[in-house]
């Protein structure tokens, strides 16, 4: 076998002298937003030091931060570049996602060919097409969700009553897991994502396995249902072309990334339209601009902020190399906002063409959910202002909290009224 170059102690790690284009002090990453809907005030330096700069991780390593939306797709589709997050030399931004990052993660952390053969068993259940013969379903949990919390009267926190609900009602449908158990997974998401100590993220992970081991056991040994599991189940499974570990391990990321990401940008683009007056008159006016309106909110939010990667080769990339074994970043908060591709980035503007963000992220592990994520988005947002016209935020917007930035980004409580 050959050697990787990953494998060599003598990469180097050492930030290059200081330029122009590489400011002489590196920027922590990653770090707490100061408005919900904007980066990190921190991170000003950054948006000036296209198309890369070094910063520095938790431990003190130093790292390679994409920050240039041309740059950010071609390398994005790179094969140089490793989402291997196994390897010891994989860059680590929390002491949260160091305790378990040595565990499989399906998809997200794993590269060609095993990556491959994971997304061919799922691609056909996650087509535009699928999404689009769901909306009747997600339109069905939306409303639901809205009787219930109208029904209740204000004031609501939207996160608890909707955001989060709906993401995991359609998730669970879709996968066939029971809704019934979903106070358990979504604190165990919870604490996966952002628990208070490492031993937390641990022990989420392992309860979350454990439970959804135990699930495919019976899906395995009942009869089948009509969830993406059973399918798994019933024709990899049984068949073995998927063993019960890497199963396992895509039921996790399936559950948890089918329910986090949306919820967040549910609770997040509401915030963000209550605090846009006029863009949410002008989306009330014309509800044909709903499509583009998710475009530029994904774009605008950016919750998945911070990529990761190792590049397995010596990379150039505008005259700047990165070296074999050295981690890259890819801060998505501010290639969205690459002034050369968007113009006056900073501002909400439902008629620019949005849709080239990478919020998805881009290249082979762009997010295998997006059509879902979509339909679900523009769903429950046109919904909500249309049954809800006299929406508001039922207290300061400064004093609502918002997650902190080594997490996905989304409000931890959205108190409103109408």
């Amino acid at each position: 076998m050959t050697e990787s170059p990953l494998t060599h102690p003598s990469a180097p790690t050492t930030p290059p002298p200081a330029s122009a284009t590489h400011p002489a002090a590196p920027v922590a990453f990653p770090q707490d937003r100061t408005c919900p809907y904007h980066p990190p005030a921190a991170y000003d330096p950054l948006r000036t030091a296209r198309p890369l700069a070094r910063v520095t991780l938790f431990d003190g390593r130093p790292a390679w931060l994409v920050t240039g939306h041309a740059a950010a797709r071609a390398l994005l589709a790179d094969p140089r570049l490793s989402a291997d997050r196994t390897h010891p030399r994989f860059p680590v931004p929390t002491a949260r996602f160091d305790a378990v990052r040595r565990r499989r993660v399906a998809l997200l952390g794993v590269d060609d060919p095993e990556h491959r053969t994971q997304r061919r068993m799922l691609v056909p259940r996650f087509t535009l097409q699928r999404a689009t013969a769901l909306r009747p379903d997600i339109q069905r949990v939306v409303d639901e969700r809205l009787d219930a919390m109208i029904a209740q009267g204000p004031p609501a926190d939207l996160v608890a009553a909707f955001a989060l609900p709906v993401p995991s009602m359609v998730i669970c449908a879709l996968l066939g897991v029971p809704y019934a158990d979903h106070e358990f997974f979504e604190e165990q998401s919870r604490r996966l994502l952002r628990g208070p100590t490492a031993e937390d993220t641990t022990a989420a992970r392992d309860r979350l396995e454990e439970y959804l081991g135990a699930l495919i056991d019976g899906k395995r040994d009942g009869p089948r249902g009509d969830g993406v599991l059973d399918d798994l189940v019933h024709e990899q499974l049984r068949e073995g072309a998927l063993d019960r570990e890497e199963l396992v391990a895509l039921a996790v990321i399936l559950l948890v990334a089918g329910h986090e990401t949306t919820a967040n940008m549910i609770s997040l683009g509401t915030f963000t339209l209550l605090r846009h007056p006029e863009r949410l008159a002008e989306l009330r006016r014309d509800p044909g601009l709903v499509p583009a309106a998710v475009e530029e909110l994904m774009r605008m939010l950016s919750i998945a902020d911070g990529l990761l990667r190792l590049a397995t080769e010596d990379i150039e990339v505008d005259g700047t190399v990165i070296r074999a074994g050295e981690g890259v970043l890819f801060a998505t908060s501010v290639i969205n906002r690459d002034d050369t591709v968007y113009p006056g980035p900073d501002t909400l503007d439902f008629h620019r063409p949005a849709r080239h963000h990478v919020a998805f992220g881009f290249g082979i592990h762009q997010c295998l959910g997006q059509n879902l994520a979509r339909a679900e988005l523009e769903i429950a947002l046109r919904t909500l202002f249309e049954r809800l016209p006299g929406l508001r935020l039922a207290a300061p917007a400064e004093e609502i909290p918002f997650k902190p930035g080594d997490t996905i980004q989304g409000m931890l409580e959205l108190p409103v009224t109408w």
